[in-house]
């Protein structure tokens, strides 16, 4: 990139450190040399994005430059290709650079400087972008930036969230922040097991993998026994020999195996005890009135949800539509849990409910996001019980088209409770006593329903990406029992159709109130995803079309031929890996994997706090009474937004982790056996192997593999020897011996007992080519890189 010259004065005619930034908390940075009224140039478009992140919107763009008619049309086409070039990619309302910090985030502070300064790291970071950035915190006076109010103040381990700026001194770190709230402290405590050592020393065993042991002196232990799962911090860095650590707390045994699911909910700080105060607002809340509800309680609504479920959010009901000018239409009632009517903006359930985000299931226990008095009793839609809810009537055309709905606050009365084999069996004909007399006036409805409602989905083209779910079922002690992947019921996707529509009516009807929202977003692959994923196709002989107008049917088209051959498994897995992650955002983009362009979760307000903004939203505009959204909140949407989408994140990494720790922790007495397993991921240092009858997978480092130099072909995802051209591709069917299984880390190490396979003739070819530039990788050992809802 080209130097640009610089002027003394921006945009909007300020001096250098006042642009765009909040006051004095903002650093100096010098404007680029802008022409009022001209299209700038992509260099100059580049540089401003990356000195004013929080002018990164097209409008902001438009506004700074001076831009109107059509150098507007033109900015917005210059933008666009900067994005499909992957020189810009989006971050919820903004555009960012790349590798690039957007201009709210949520960092971990780790460390301090050589001034004793804060430095924080982002939450979340891909590991394909490198070394997470340093962030310089900039902590603001205790009585606030303009001498109002409290400034929040962190310390060394909190997380917080913070506005972002990019750094005035191009010699230390590479951006600053602004604490805007700390939403958790002294994440920076760590974990492990505590080991007895002679003389009344211990030793902490780590449960990360990266981990490292640390001594802890006979003063600082803290009372821990001998196999405790201990909290400590760091005591003392020396220059030779272990860290020196003093136990915080106790945790507890880590000899019972229910105990794992602990360690995940402690190392990714997860809020597991109900403050007393949340507790007592639980317990005093009374059941709802009719105020602003209407009496649906005969309304043969039924709840079908899992065998082992205790809440239960969501009800439905179908019947034909008797309109004449809708043949062949039906008339879909959704009914969800009116959990805003208990859970009030800004109380100590909301504020408890906002700090966990979501519910976190782990196979030997449930974190939920409120206490059982609210969700598995008040919110409950139990049978035979009067509950307040919000419901949505959906009409759909013979066709499948949604032709309308409208959302009402009601109260009403389930007429059964079902688990979903229970309802699926009745359908199949084998009714039982509960089900028979439901089967042709409530069941059958339901079906048709679907029925109808499948045209419309098969018309509209989601990503069909059905990857089987494994489910862990334990044994009375907590130990493993066996790893099962549960069928795919039609029951299963009844239901989960149904709340797909009910959702896209809760965003459709807030957009057309102009209400503020948090919307369930989903982007299409990156342009540098697509190319990894085209290039991989190509060695199957499949083509993916160049462009950045991707859609979901593209990939279906990918699916569908793969389907059948001994690729599909490898084809699916790529394809899932070449998506992006859903997230939540005030800022509406549509939502890629649905093919939808309006979409906002509605349906399970007891286990995700999204869901209830979204409840309160629907309260306040329709005007459904108390418990609707406030001003607060809605100024609020981007903070909320940006937080429970890194509480997802993180339930999701400590369910995955607690699996990984009891599938280890269940094999580590197997160690020498041989196991069938399949490449799951291919990488320079190694092999992945996933056990399909555990659920789990292990790791082959390139070390074991063989005396022959292995070379990684990132095009194939094949690992292949140079001399014999034997190698093993993703989706190749291996068999494994364990070596190690270590089940605090959830980590298991594998060697390879299979022969590689002769590699095609594509692959030989890439050798031949030369290994200098291709990625010649000798035998080394390897570190598992992190694995990747709608």
């Amino acid at each position: 990139m080209s130097r640009i010259p610089r002027q003394r004065t921006n945009p909007a005619g300020k001096r250098p450190g006042k642009t765009g930034h909040a006051g004095k908390d903002a650093p100096a940075v010098e404007p680029l040399n802008i022409v009022h009224g001209a299209l700038p140039s992509r260099e100059v478009i580049l540089r401003f994005i990356a000195d004013h992140p929080q002018k990164a919107s097209k409008r902001e763009l438009a506004k700074a430059f001076g831009l109107k008619g059509d150098s507007r049309v033109e900015l917005k086409q210059m933008l666009q290709e900067l994005e499909q070039e992957g020189m810009l990619q989006k971050n919820r309302k903004s555009l960012i650079r790349p590798g690039a910090l957007p201009p709210v985030a949520v960092l971990d502070i780790t460390t301090r400087d050589k001034d004793g300064d804060l430095i924080g790291r982002p939450a979340e970071w891909p590991e394909d972008q490198g070394v997470a950035p340093a962030v310089a915190i900039r902590q603001q006076s205790p009585a606030g930036r303009q001498g109002k109010g409290k400034a929040p103040v962190a310390g060394l381990g909190d997380r917080i969230l913070a506005k972002i700026f990019p750094a005035a001194d191009r010699g230390g770190p590479a951006y600053t922040a602004r604490i805007i709230k700390v939403i958790d402290r002294r994440r920076g405590a760590s974990m492990g097991v505590f080991r007895t050592e002679p003389g009344g020393a211990g030793r902490l065993l780590p449960i990360e993998r990266r981990g490292e042991e640390m001594v802890i002196d006979p003063d600082f232990t803290g009372g821990a026994k001998d196999g405790d799962l201990v909290e400590v911090e760091i005591a003392r860095l020396g220059r030779f020999g272990l860290p020196r650590a003093k136990v915080l707390s106790v945790v507890g045994s880590v000899g019972s195996e229910k105990a794992l699911s602990m360690i995940a909910i402690h190392a990714h700080g997860i809020p597991h005890v109900f403050p007393p105060a949340v507790i007592a607002e639980a317990e005093a809340a009374r059941p709802a009135t009719m105020s602003h509800r209407a009496d649906w309680r005969d309304v043969p609504l039924i709840t079908i949800d899992p065998a082992d479920a205790k809440d239960h959010d969501d009800a439905v009901y179908a019947e034909l539509d008797p309109s004449p000018d809708n043949p062949g239409g039906v008339i879909v009632t959704v009914a969800i849990a009116d959990v805003s009517w208990y859970v009030r903006p800004n109380s100590p359930l909301d504020r408890e409910a906002l700090k966990r985000g979501n519910s976190v299931y782990f196979p030997d226990r449930v974190v939920p996001m409120l206490p059982e008095r609210i969700s598995n009793d008040l919110c409950s839609l139990k049978e035979g019980v009067d509950r307040p809810a919000l419901a949505v009537r959906m009409s759909f055309s013979g066709e499948g088209r949604k032709i309308g709905h409208i959302f009402h606050r009601i109260m009403m009365k389930s007429a059964a409770k079902l688990s979903y084999q229970q309802a699926q069996a009745a359908i199949d004909g084998k009714p039982d006593d509960q089900t028979g007399p439901m089967l042709e006036p409530i069941l059958k409805p339901l079906w048709h329903a679907y029925e109808v409602m499948k045209r419309g989905r098969d018309r509209r083209q989601p990503l069909e990406l059905d990857m089987p779910e494994r489910k862990i079922l334990l044994k009375p002690d907590g130990t493993v029992d066996r790893v099962v992947v549960p069928p795919r019921l039609d029951a299963h996707k009844l239901i989960e159709e149904m709340m797909i529509q009910a959702n896209v009516c809760a965003a459709e009807t807030l957009e057309k109130k102009r209400q503020p929202l948090i919307y369930r977003i989903h982007d299409g692959p990156t342009l540098a995803k697509q190319e990894i994923l085209r290039e991989f196709l190509a060695t199957l002989g499949i083509s993916l079309a160049k462009g950045g107008n991707m859609r979901a049917n593209n990939f279906n088209g990918i699916l569908a031929k793969a389907d059948g051959t001994p690729h599909q498994t490898m084809v699916s897995e790529m394809v899932l890996r070449s998506q992006s992650q859903a997230i939540y955002g005030p800022e509406n983009i549509g939502h890629f994997g649905l093919n939808l362009m309006k979409y906002a979760h509605f349906t399970s307000p007891i286990r995700r706090y999204a869901d209830l903004i979204v409840h309160r939203a629907l309260v306040g505009s329709l005007g459904f009474g108390e418990g609707g959204i406030t001003p607060d909140e809605e100024a609020a949407l981007d903070d909320i937004a940006a937080e429970i989408s890194t509480f997802e994140r993180r339930a999701m990494a400590a369910e995955r982790e607690t699996v990984d720790r009891l599938i280890a922790h269940h094999l580590s007495g197997r160690v020498g056996e041989e196991f069938a397993g399949r490449v799951s991921g291919v990488t320079k240092s190694g092999l992945f192997v996933a056990l399909p009858d555990y659920g789990a997978d292990g790791f082959v480092p390139i070390s074991t593999l063989g005396t022959d130099y292995f070379i990684y072909d990132e095009a194939h995802q094949a690992l292949s020897g140079e001399k014999t051209g034997l190698g093993y591709r993703l989706g190749d069917s291996v068999t494994v011996k364990l070596a190690e299984a270590i089940p605090l880390a959830g980590a298991l190490r594998f060697e390879m007992v299979s022969e590689g396979r002769a590699m095609p003739a594509a692959v030989r070819s890439f050798h031949k080519a030369g290994r200098r530039d291709r990625g010649q990788v000798r035998k080394k050992p390897g570190t598992r890189p992190p694995r990747g809802r709608h």
